[in-house]
């Protein structure tokens, strides 16, 4: 299990492999983003995607669900997050596109007024199978203390 404590400022990892299809392309943007370039073949070739592309939305969900299956294979003590910050869609993805994950803990401190826990943050890249970037984002994860009882460092790190 891997707590607050084990976390380390440059620590990298690659993982996920997400194979986008157009049926599932289709059903988000019913259900969730309804535009004409992520339903219509016709109507997406108008525009400047050229032809059928994802949801940035849904893009994000795939995103999720490759980060969850890591922390399922890597063990943490995770609390959840209280959001993302700098969120950026750099490329189309479509269907046929393969997805990958790149993340870098950039920043991490103890919070003082619930020393139980901690705070991470990480750079992530999502990649398609042409190594071009789709997506950056900073996402903030929140992890428990191995042992809130220690002394808290003064200045935070990162």
């Amino acid at each position: 299990m891997k707590y607050f404590e084990d976390i380390e400022i440059g620590t990298r990892q690659s993982f996920g492999s997400y194979e986008v299809t157009r049926e599932e392309v289709i059903d988000f943007a019913q259900k969730y983003d309804p535009q004409p370039f992520h339903l219509d073949d016709e109507a997406a070739a108008k525009t400047h995607f050229g032809r059928l592309s994802a949801s940035g939305w849904q893009t994000c969900a795939m995103t999720m669900r490759m980060m969850v299956e890591n922390m399922h294979r890597e063990e943490q003590a995770g609390l959840g997050s209280p959001g993302i910050d700098e969120l950026k869609w750099r490329r189309p993805v479509y269907p046929g596109d393969t997805l990958r994950c790149e993340t870098e803990v950039i920043a991490r401190r103890r919070s003082r007024k619930r020393p139980e826990m901690g705070l991470f943050r990480s750079r992530i890249q999502v990649f398609n199978q042409h190594d071009d970037v789709v997506l950056e984002m900073i996402s903030n994860g929140l992890i428990r203390v191995r042992d809130p009882s220690a002394p808290i460092e003064d200045a935070p790190t990162g």
